[in-house]
């Protein structure tokens, strides 16, 4: 057993990984975790495990748990997210794992962070990012703004997820294993279908090459055993090279990894002269603050980023009328978006921003009554209390 000094003090490294690492990943896919969650909540074990030398947190407790996450937050210095994040995985392995529930769990101190405001472009500051970015990195900023989708939503699209004909990008197993529907803005049409055209050719090599179909999540690789050789299932931004799957073991295409964007946008941003700490997820920040401020209802933007469980109406009501109302009944959105993506034809290409933001229209004033909240247009006569009636009053287009 080796011993090292790590950034949580002395650990004594076992000769072996656990049996209970195992059992961690069986449960997790047994629960339907990510990918994600499960390699944080094995990692997580196995430096706890390494942090008591070597002992099973069988023969742990309270005290010990207390005793690593102090050290995380006194020696490590990790962000109170993170602190929780390693608490999340101890008790996952306590309770669903271990199969005990002790008193001691309920009593375990919680990191609790300070709220931070997020980081907001301004349309002309997204215009200039945009501008320094190209092809396929320029495609997926430009959908993570012109969508408000997040960055692994957007890297996992498939080729059947965007519908040219109705106008939307369909959000599968987002945040939380949720779908969703999003606008696709109007400027992106082309870019999109010339990106399912380089799709097209990529996959026609890789039948020819014999290689496995995409990755199919679940059991539909063995129910449909040819689904992940059509090409609506291949990912509309397929990565340049092969990788080998970390569960099966099979070389195929995935999508694009994330540190590529990443990095794109990271460099755009210096490139524009950006001094705010921008990332690719400041970009659905804006996506969401630029609707309230050309005068939208915080209740559909909140269905488009699908970002609270504070209000859900019935799913027949809003599934696609927020989508229509987004795409058609309030026609500065796409105008915005479109002015949003320039032409690459000079500082002459931001020239409409002005004239957009001249024409929004006035933002709706809330006026609380009890558990309802209704929306008054300054000028206009009150507005329903139901949210997706009052959205249609608020924007002048009942029909």
């Amino acid at each position: 057993m080796d011993v090292w000094k790590g950034k949580q003090g002395l650990s004594r490294n076992p000769g072996q990984v656990p049996e209970l690492v195992e059992r961690v990943r069986a449960r997790c896919r047994v629960k339907r975790y990510s990918l994600r969650t499960e390699q944080a909540y094995v990692a997580w074990v196995w430096r706890f495990i390494r942090a008591n030398g070597g002992r099973h947190p069988r023969d742990l407790g309270g005290m010990e748990v207390e005793a690593f996450l102090t050290r995380l937050a006194t020696e490590g210095k990790v962000a109170p997210s993170t602190q929780n994040q390693a608490l999340a995985g101890l008790l996952f392995v306590y309770r669903e794992v271990l199969g005990v529930d002790l008193p001691w769990m309920e009593h375990v101190v919680r990191a609790k962070g300070p709220r931070r405001i997020p980081v907001v472009l301004s349309v002309d500051e997204v215009g200039r990012l945009l501008a320094r970015l190209d092809g396929q990195v320029w495609l997926m900023a430009a959908l993570l703004y012109g969508t408000g989708m997040r960055l692994m939503e957007c890297l996992r699209l498939r080729v059947k997820d965007v519908d040219f004909e109705r106008q939307e990008i369909i959000v599968r197993n987002g945040k939380g294993g949720k779908d969703r529907r999003v606008p696709l803005p109007r400027r992106l049409r082309d870019a999109l279908q010339e990106s399912v055209s380089r799709v097209r050719v990529i996959h026609a090599q890789d039948k020819a090459a014999g290689l496995d179909g995409v990755w199919l999540p679940h059991a539909l690789e063995r129910k449909f055993p040819n689904a992940g050789r059509e090409l609506s299932w291949q990912y509309l931004f397929p990565a340049a090279s092969l990788s080998k799957d970390p569960r099966s073991g099979k070389t195929r295409r995935h999508h694009v990894d994330e540190a590529v964007l990443q990095r794109a946008v990271k460099t755009a941003k210096y490139k524009a002269g950006i001094a705010k700490p921008a990332t690719c997820h400041t970009l659905r920040h804006s996506f969401a603050t630029h609707l309230l401020e050309a005068g939208q209802d915080i209740r559909t933007v909140q269905e488009l980023l699908w970002a609270t469980r504070t209000w859900r109406p019935r799913r027949s009501i809003h599934t696609s009328w927020v989508v229509v109302r987004a795409r058609c009944s309030v026609p500065w959105i796409v105008d915005l978006h479109s002015c949003a993506w320039p032409d690459r034809s000079g500082p002459d290409a931001y020239d409409g921003l002005e004239s957009i933001c001249a024409t929004r229209p006035p933002t709706p004033v809330r006026l609380a009554t009890g558990r309802r909240h209704r929306e008054v247009r300054a000028g206009s006569s009150a507005c329903p209390a139901r949210p997706w009636r009052s959205a249609w009053a608020a924007t002048g287009s009942a029909g």
